[in-house]
């Protein structure tokens, strides 16, 4: 079972109307670690969400073990693309890394069984942040 980090509730805040979109897509493709994800975070309204909380179509830094720093776009299956950084939520690193804050260390288990983690560095853009709650 490829299984992303399972923290409390509190360490992961996701906006209602992405627990929406989420839940249900996650419902549609049987994906229990990301239902469960979403479940077992803190619901805020999009308006309310801190500026340095990973949602749908945040585009991130984060930081591997071995020093190295990636540019990634949290996004729905239909627009991920690996070579441009656009990471599906329905991956395992996508799950780990939704509703996390800056500083967090996001681990889950990558396809092949190893144990993978990001530590988040920056947020580069949040469409909450700029105003865009539909995003």
């Amino acid at each position: 079972m490829q299984t992303p980090s399972s923290a409390p509730a509190a360490e992961r805040i996701v906006t209602k109307l992405d627990h929406a979109r989420i839940l249900r897509l996650a419902r549609e493709r049987d994906a229990e670690d990301l239902a469960e994800a979403v479940d077992a975070a803190d619901l805020v309204a999009p308006q309310a969400v801190p500026a340095d909380v990973v949602t749908m179509n945040t585009q991130l830094r984060a930081a591997a073990d071995d020093g190295s720093e990636r540019r990634i776009t949290l996004c729905y299956p239909q627009d991920a693309d690996a070579a441009a950084g656009r990471l599906s939520v329905l991956s395992p690193a996508g799950t780990a890394l939704l509703g996390r804050r800056v500083g967090t260390l996001a681990r889950w288990t990558a396809p092949e069984g190893r144990d993978a983690a990001l530590r988040i560095t920056a947020i580069a853009f949040q469409p909450e942040a700029s105003g865009d709650y539909l995003a």
